[in-house]
């Protein structure tokens, strides 16, 4: 079980979408749930992206800013998502 950083409902791992800081200091979307690195989740609904970002919720739990792009990519996937589209990875 995790907890999704936007709404702090426990799910299980599957459910969620991993976001995680690298080793390097990079921050991606990790489709396979298996990089390592520290990481993040969020639920498969684009109310918890949009929560998230607007509360730094992510931020916080890697404790690096979010890159632009993975900022951008995060808000256009919550977009599709609230909007009834594929899930935004």
């Amino acid at each position: 079980m995790r907890t999704c950083v936007g709404c702090r409902t426990e799910r299980a791992k599957r459910e969620l979408v991993r976001i995680v800081r690298l080793p390097s200091g990079d921050v991606v979307m990790d489709s396979t749930g298996k990089l390592s690195g520290r990481g993040a989740y969020l639920c498969a609904d684009g109310t918890c992206w949009t929560l998230a970002l607007r509360r730094g919720a992510l931020e916080r739990a890697l404790a690096v800013p979010l890159p632009s792009e993975l900022r951008d990519r995060l808000t256009s996937g919550a977009l599709d998502l609230t909007q009834g589209g594929t899930r935004g990875t």
